[in-house]
């Protein structure tokens, strides 16, 4: 039973490091778009991982300063047993609510973009792009990056466009220095639109220099790595699927020829590492990467 009793705290102990452990981790993953919460939900986090560490000490304490009961072995095994059985359900619970809400915006952007011929399935279509280039990424790369946040940056990448008259969206020829002065304003426009949306602040700057080019001559003329990492990346995504999806004004072009085309402007309008490691992902992977289109003229007011 005494022997017992130590095989108890000592189990307890080493599930309350994993906890810690695995708690650390949770709040990484949380410094996204959808759970980085309010700054007061954020001290309590915290408040949170010192109590761990606080019921760690104690074990520790009990175990080396005084002689444990079997009740006590079990009450701290069995705290242990619980915070692990918590942090799981949490987890499962925040991956599923992340899930769902990507689903809806994904629906959301679906609509809106349909609206354009030129547009429908294209943020889509770059979503999945940029998340396929996100994971053939080497881990020092991908390590600031949160894969959610990334995820809807790419999704709301064009939603300014909704601040952009149709009549310019749809025109089949080039756009005059007026109309294209106009079109260049959509990555401000989209800003604007999730400023209600406190917790996106931190992508902003994703979907504000979607559109910067490596030599310094985008829309705001910044250059190199003074482009956000993300924005780059969206960049490269944003360019494939231009060359590759269909458009009022012309055909779409092939794998190979995106490639091509992809590699010509690598240095200048694209980054080129950034390049280099999308020419590596699987012609079947970036192929499933197509988004089904919405048919909008099939659905009836109400």
């Amino acid at each position: 039973m005494h022997y017992l009793m130590y095989v108890l705290i000592a189990l307890g102990a080493a599930m309350m490091v994993t906890n810690i452990y695995r708690y650390i981790y949770f709040l990484h993953e949380m410094r996204d778009v959808l759970s980085a919460g309010r700054r007061r939900d954020r001290i309590w986090k915290y408040v949170a991982l010192v109590l761990l560490f606080f019921f760690l000490i104690g074990y520790v304490a009990i175990t080396f300063t005084q002689e444990p009961s079997m009740i006590l072995a079990l009450i701290l095994f069995g705290g242990s047993l619980f915070v692990c059985i918590v942090l799981t359900l949490m987890r499962n619970l925040l991956n599923t609510a992340k899930e769902r809400s990507i689903d809806v915006a994904e629906v959301l952007i679906g609509v809106i973009d349909a609206r354009d011929p030129n547009l429908n399935g294209h943020s889509r279509h770059v979503q999945h792009l940029t998340m396929a280039l996100y994971r053939h990424l080497p881990v020092s790369m991908r390590r600031d990056i949160s894969a959610v946040s990334l995820e809807y940056a790419a999704l709301m990448h064009d939603v300014g466009k909704l601040g952009v008259p149709e009549h310019i969206l749809n025109k089949p020829a080039r756009l005059t220095k007026e109309e294209w002065e106009i079109m260049q304003q959509h990555p401000k426009i989209g800003v604007e639109i999730l400023k209600p949306l406190g917790s996106f602040s931190h992508i902003e700057p994703w979907i504000l220099y979607h559109h910067e080019r490596v030599d310094g001559k985008g829309y705001y003329k910044l250059k190199g790595t003074d482009i956000p990492l993300a924005a780059r990346i969206i960049a490269v995504a944003d360019t494939y699927s231009a060359i590759t999806m269909r458009r009022s004004y012309k055909a779409p072009r092939t794998h190979e020829e995106a490639i091509a085309v992809m590699r010509e402007v690598a240095g200048s309008q694209l980054d080129a590492v950034l390049v280099d490691f999308f020419c590596t992902i699987p012609e079947a992977e970036l192929a499933a990467c197509a988004p089904e289109m919405i048919e909008l003229g099939n659905m009836h007011r109400t």
